[in-house]
């Protein structure tokens, strides 16, 4: 599940941003929450975060919703 995750968020991050080369999407597991942590070139981190932030929570919701395990909760988190 989580690479699926992980590989659905890197395409998506890839397409919003003009240095797709540098996108590193990390998966970190814990006992009831998985977290990817995105990091993103400098100049890019304002296109993830979007105006009010709409398009991060837009991908937060995305990677929420795709990840169908009950017991586990899937975080976002722009570092």
């Amino acid at each position: 599940m989580t690479t699926l995750v992980q590989g659905m968020l890197e395409k998506l991050v890839k397409a919003l941003v003009e240095h797709p080369d540098e996108v590193i999407v990390t998966p970190i597991e814990g006992d009831s929450t998985v977290v990817f942590e995105v990091q993103v070139h400098p100049d890019d981190t304002g296109k993830i975060i979007g105006k009010k932030g709409r398009t991060i929570n837009a991908l937060r919701t995305i990677i929420r919703s795709s990840a169908t395990t009950g017991a586990r909760k899937v975080i976002m988190e722009l570092v």
